[in-house]
């Protein structure tokens, strides 16, 4: 979907048992929980991943919550956009470099060029909870960045990879359907196509069988297909893996239970598959 990021407030480096940091709730029987709203941030598992809210094509009312692990809820949310047009935001949770904010190591500390991108290098899992509700209209879906360049302090300008594995309500990918019941590794997707959304290019992968959550999802093998049908290059580079959901109207008790992106061989001075950063859900 297009999307035009604005810059983002970093709130606060997520801080487990301390007093007076704003926007930090805590129980007797739980480790404290952060609330970011609007474009606020949290670095969670020790750094290896943010948290953002991202609420970029709204300005009512919504929060997402999270406890410092890898995993958020949409704690509230206000948001009412037209299916037909753009979400009002994308809650989620991220591995490498968004916009110029980066995480600790992995895609951040080396993002990888396409070229070296063979089958099972990366992959990721992710486990979510779908609320539904007649009310409610977002969809469930990665959004991987790739860039002409290693680094950028703003916008990517290479292509946008989406994966929809679910939505609810009258929601669906930008651009067109250039192919029907394509097998990746295992999953079938429909493949959709739009040309010049503003970042660049976007192709969306939207998986004929809704689920609620992945386990080693090969990015590699997708980025692969991208750049077989001409929508990526050889020479551009991963940069960044999020996942979370785009919200048209609604979505309160969307949350991301555990997510993980995992490097799993040796490329060009990469962490070996020990160095993963593996979650389970909580």
């Amino acid at each position: 979907m297009l999307r035009i990021r604005p810059v983002f407030l970093v709130f606060a480096a997520l801080a487990l048992g301390t007093g007076g940091l704003v926007g930090v709730t805590a129980t007797a029987s739980r480790a404290a929980d952060t609330t970011l709203c609007q474009y606020q941030v949290a670095q969670v598992g020790g750094g290896r991943y943010t948290v953002q809210n991202n609420e970029w094509g709204s300005s009512a009312p919504e929060c997402v919550t999270t406890n410092g692990r890898s995993s958020f809820r949409v704690a509230s949310s206000a948001i009412s956009n037209a299916t037909d047009g753009a979400p009002g935001g994308y809650p989620s949770i991220f591995a490498g470099c968004h916009w110029g904010d980066c995480t600790k190591g992995g895609l951040a500390a080396r993002p990888l060029l396409l070229a070296a991108l063979g089958a099972g290098m990366v992959t990721s899992s992710w486990y979510t909870t779908d609320p539904g509700g007649s009310g409610n209209a977002y969809d469930v879906a990665y959004d991987i960045w790739v860039n002409r360049t290693p680094t950028t302090p703003s916008a990517p300008d290479g292509t946008e990879v989406m994966v929809w594995i679910n939505h609810h309500g009258q929601v669906q990918p930008a651009g067109s359907v250039v192919a029907a019941d394509v097998r990746i590794d295992g999953y079938r997707y429909d493949v959709w196509y739009s040309p010049g959304s503003g970042t660049g290019n976007t192709v969306s992968y939207e998986m004929a069988s809704s689920r609620t959550a992945v386990t080693n999802l090969d990015i590699g093998a997708l980025l692969s297909d991208a750049e077989q049908r001409g929508y990526t290059d050889p020479s551009w580079y991963l940069i960044s893996v999020e996942a979370g959901f785009e919200i048209w109207r609604g979505g309160t008790g969307l949350a991301t239970r555990s997510f993980s992106v995992n490097l799993m061989t040796n490329v060009h001075g990469w962490p070996s598959s020990g160095h993963g950063f593996r979650h389970r859900p909580s």
